[in-house]
């Protein structure tokens, strides 16, 4: 979604704070991606919720999805699977090679009484490499007064500052680095996200299974 101007990137600030509580005005940086899903909110978020990052959405040979030890709603993104600690006999205790850590902070499973939209949500805090600050997955139903045609919206979020220093983004070879990447890795996660949910449900609706 296109965040550049200033009205915009505020408008979307305030509508954060309304519905995960969060202020994400401290970051220099804020990502939204958005795509419609034709498939029912509650059967979408399911699959998030479920989602263990061994689904053929996520480039799991490149950024492996690991459970932190006795963390059991925590999970470290690793490069290629493996630590460079890991490599090195793990003296650096995997720190190296870890792209990010995040840690579970809010699960919204089921809409809020005030949520008209059928709105839940994911949220954790992100620390320990890049980014460092806050990701979120966002479902809703469809509104048509925004030209939403499926029933199903799911927002990614990433407000963060570049390795803690909002100075960072302020260089050109920086901020066009991390959105060649993080543009392309969230666009084909996200597509290949739609294509599962509804390829699966429609099997669901038919009696089919899982196909």
């Amino acid at each position: 979604m296109d965040l550049e101007t200033d009205r915009v990137k505020e408008d979307y600030t305030q509508r954060i704070i309304q519905r995960l509580g969060i202020d994400v005005s401290q970051y220099s940086v804020l990502n939204i991606h958005r795509i419609g899903i034709d498939a029912p909110v509650g059967y979408v978020f399911d699959g998030l919720v479920g989602w263990e990052g061994d689904s053929p959405c996520w480039p799991n040979h490149i950024a492996t999805l690991k459970v932190i030890e006795e963390r059991s709603a925590s999970r470290k993104v690793v490069l290629f699977g493996r630590s460079i600690g890991g490599w090195l006999g793990d003296r650096s205790g995997g720190r190296l090679g870890t792209l990010f850590e995040m840690h579970e902070r809010t699960v919204r499973s089921f809409p809020g009484d005030s949520d008209l939209d059928n709105a839940r949500y994911l949220l954790w805090d992100c620390r320990g490499g890049y980014p460092i600050g806050v990701f979120s997955v966002f479902v809703r139903s469809g509104m048509a007064a925004r030209a939403e045609v499926e029933p199903t919206q799911v927002f990614f979020a990433v407000g963060f500052n570049p390795y803690g220093m909002r100075s960072l983004s302020k260089i050109h070879p920086v901020r066009r680095a991390w959105e060649a990447i993080h543009n392309r890795v969230t666009g084909n996660v996200l597509n290949r996200f739609k294509r599962m949910c509804e390829v699966r449900f429609l099997a669901t609706r038919e009696g089919l299974g899982d196909p």
